[in-house]
C-alpha cells in the first residue's frame, strides 16, 4: 500500500511528503530534542561550578557568544545530512548550557533559586506542550509568519545591544516578555513546518525548536528572578 501524499502550497510551492515520512521526522525530532537537553544540563552544571559562563559578559562577551553560536549553527547546517550532524548539534547544546550558567548561577543565589529554576523549566515545558497542541490544530498556512517573527528576533538583538549601554531594568523586562511571545510563536511555526512537510531534516528541525525552547526558558527565568527572587 502506498503512502498518502499530502500537497500544500505555501509560498506557491507544494510539499510532497508522505504521512510516514512526516511522522518519522516529527518522532526523530522529539527524540533528539529530548537528548539535547542532557548536554545542556551538563554544560550548565559545569558553568555554574567553574564560573566560566560569567566570562561572557558585556559587549565583547555578547559578540564572542554570537560568533561561536552562529559558527555552530553553520556547522550543524553543513553536517545535517551526515553522521556528524548529531554530535555537532549536541556540542552546540553543551555550549548553550554553559552560556545559560551565568543566569542560572545568579538565580541560585536567591534563597528560593532552585524553585525558580524548576518553575521556569516547568513553565517552558507547559508552553511547548501548548504550542504543540496549537500547531497540530491549525489547518491554515502560517508560513508567512516566518518573516515577521525573524524581524522580531532582529528587534530583540538590537534592543539587547542598546540596553547594554542603558542598563534599563524596564527595557530588559519588556524585551523578556517580547522574547517569550516571539519564540512561543516560533514554536508553532517550526512545528507546523514539520507537520506540513516543509521541514524534512530532523536535525534542522531539532535545532530550530531547541533555540525556541532555550530562549523561552531564559526569558522566563529572568522574569521570575526579577519578581520572585528572595534574599536571605
Amino acid at each position: 500500500m502506498t503512502d498518502r501524499i499530502t500537497t500544500l502550497s505555501p509560498n506557491t510551492q507544494g510539499y510532497l511528503v508522505s504521512d510516514t515520512q512526516r511522522n518519522k521526522v516529527l518522532r526523530n525530532t522529539y527524540g533528539l530534542l529530548s537528548l539535547s537537553l542532557l548536554p545542556t544540563v551538563a554544560g550548565a552544571w559545569l558553568g555554574v561550578a567553574t564560573g566560566i559562563g560569567n566570562m561572557m559578559t558585556g559587549l565583547m562577551g555578547m559578540l564572542v557568544f554570537l560568533a561561536i553560536a552562529f559558527g555552530f549553527i553553520y556547522a550543524i547546517e553543513k553536517t545535517k545530512n551526515s553522521a556528524a550532524g548529531v554530535p555537532v548539534l549536541l556540542g552546540f547544546t553543551f555550549f548553550m548550557g554553559i552560556m545559560l550558567s551565568a543566569l542560572i548561577g545568579r538565580t541560585l543565589g536567591y534563597s528560593n533559586g532552585p524553585q525558580l529554576v524548576m518553575t521556569a523549566f516547568g513553565g517552558t515545558a507547559g508552553v511547548f506542550l501548548a504550542m504543540s497542541a496549537l500547531a497540530s490544530s491549525i489547518k491554515r498556512d502560517i508560513s508567512g509568519m516566518g518573516q515577521w517573527l525573524f524581524m522580531g528576533v532582529v528587534v530583540l538583538l538590537i534592543g539587547g545591544l542598546i540596553n547594554m549601554f542603558f542598563q534599563s531594568s524596564v527595557m530588559f523586562l519588556v524585551m523578556s516578555v517580547m522574547s517569550i511571545g516571539i519564540f512561543s510563536a516560533f514554536m508553532v511555526y517550526d512545528l507546523k513546518r514539520i507537520i506540513d512537510g516543509g521541514e524534512t531534516n530532523y536535525i534542522s528541525a531539532t535545532l530550530a525548536l531547541y533555540l525556541d525552547i532555550i530562549n523561552v526558558f531564559q526569558s522566563l527565568l529572568s522574569i521570575l528572578g526579577i519578581f520572585g527572587g528572595e534574599r536571605d
